[in-house]
């Protein structure tokens, strides 16, 4: 079973976003419909390494942002010979390395040592078949002590019978952005649950028109609000079983939550990356839940927010639930190929690029290793854009990312904007949607095998 992170989808990604390639995009409205080529599943064969050769070629394929990383490592160990391919990291709904993967399966040669991918769904096709493309990187590929320094949870979608076929490269677990100036102007308390924060945004309709309290037009908004719900939409129960189940109430709740404020005009139908939300929005954006990258990303360098503004708080919970939880919207993946005669080097590598200071501190979104996370945090803190510290509150989010959100071979994101974002612009709420989205998820699901349960 896997649980954990998965892609998301946006309408249109502006360039600042585009260069980060771990961020997780998904479709274009015009191909949200692309999903992976089924592959044989099952129990994956015992792993027997080829033949090893300390001094053979490793062929990385990263995505262009992670091709400066992987450039530094080389000229830090100038006795690795590397040879460096620059591709889609599958961003964008691209299907790049399993469409490759399946053509070097065929003519027995041709696979990337290390591959980096920005589609958490990858793991889901590259752990399977009777020689997975992905090595088990828990087999004494990466050391035991390097893979217990991430996240809690971090590596689950990474987890597929027992075994561990991935590294994360970062994180993107939600949290409740503020603008602390505008919070202050207007004399409000920042809400600690989802009841304070329809109430608040009811009373931002009602004080502040125009401004916004968050968006359910971004095809990725299942991960922000349903995902903290607890909403089972997808939850793999073993095999190729998936439940899902929009009538439960831990997803009422969330739609019936979002119609009011959607009525009322506090959340928008639009995306954050819209030319026309950027232009209108952005200076009237007061909360806004969403993934840690949100603080350099979108408001940094998308609305161009000044510094000393922009907060971070903790996820909210429902009042009657007892634990906090949260969604996540990216997070980007390392494989190593079980077909490596390099293990060693290319296991170097990944280590290298998960978790070096060198390289993690200064990248663009969260590291999912603890210790680089830690160095991220502070070099956040030197840049002196945020109006507090928000290194704690996206440390702890970091470990509250609900696990019954599932990684699975079909796009959430995908269905949701070709689904839901078309009914919300015709004037249809949320709840009044849920079948359709129950409907479309679960074809979508049946069509790749899966069987659906509610």
């Amino acid at each position: 079973m896997n649980n954990g992170v998965r892609n998301s989808s946006r309408p249109r990604v502006t360039r600042a976003v585009a260069t980060l390639g771990a961020l997780f995009l998904l479709p274009l409205a015009g191909c949200a419909g692309a999903d992976p080529t089924p592959t044989a599943d099952g129990p994956a064969a015992a792993f027997s390494p080829v033949p090893q050769k300390a001094d053979s070629p490793i062929t990385v394929w990263a995505d262009a942002t992670r091709v400066p990383g992987v450039k530094a490592y080389q000229k830090a160990h100038p006795d690795v010979k590397m040879k460096i391919v620059t591709y889609s990291g599958d961003a964008n709904g691209a299907n790049d390395l399993q469409t490759k993967v399946q053509l070097f399966d065929r003519t027995g040669s041709g696979w990337p040592d290390v591959a980096f991918s920005a589609n958490v769904n990858d793991a889901t096709w590259a752990s399977q078949g009777r020689t997975p493309y992905a090595a088990p990187v828990n087999r004494d590929i990466v050391p035991k002590s390097t893979l217990s320094g991430f996240a809690d949870g971090a590596l689950d979608p990474c987890v597929f019978n027992g075994d561990t076929y991935c590294v994360r490269n970062d994180l993107a677990q939600n949290v409740l952005w503020y603008d602390k100036k505008l919070m202050d102007a207007f004399g409000y308390t920042v809400p600690t649950t989802w009841e304070e924060y329809q109430a608040l945004g009811e009373k931002v309709a009602k004080e502040h028109p125009g401004h916004v309290v968050g968006t359910a037009g971004d095809s990725y908004t299942p991960e922000v609000y349903f995902w903290a719900s607890r909403c089972p939409a997808s939850t793999v129960t073993g095999g190729r079983k998936v439940t899902v189940n929009l009538e439960d109430p831990k997803c009422t709740r969330m739609a019936r939550l979002l119609d009011r404020l959607i009525a009322k005009g506090s959340v928008s139908k639009d995306t954050v990356f819209s030319a026309g939300f950027v232009k209108n929005k952005a200076d009237k954006v007061l909360m806004l839940p969403g993934p840690s990258w949100y603080g350099q990303v979108l408001f940094h360098s998308t609305f161009k927010t000044p510094a000393g503004r922009m907060a971070a708080a903790a996820p909210l919970k429902f009042a009657g639930d007892t634990t906090n939880y949260t969604g996540s919207v990216g997070g980007g993946l390392w494989f190593i190929s079980s077909h490596s005669r390099n293990l060693k080097a290319a296991s170097d590598l990944v280590t290298w690029m998960t978790t070096s200071d060198d390289y993690q501190a200064t990248a663009g979104t969260y590291p999912a290793s603890k210790k680089a996370a830690t160095a991220w945090l502070a070099n956040q803190a030197r840049t002196g854009y945020f109006a507090e510290d928000i290194g704690g509150t996206l440390q702890q989010a970091a470990e509250q990312v609900w696990p019954g959100w599932s990684a699975t071979r079909y796009s959430h994101e995908a269905i949701y904007a070709s689904t839901v974002v078309p009914a919300l612009n015709s004037g249809k709420s949320l709840t009044d949607t849920l079948g359709d989205w129950q409907t479309a998820i679960t074809d979508k699901a049946t069509s790749l095998g899966y069987t659906v349960e509610r």
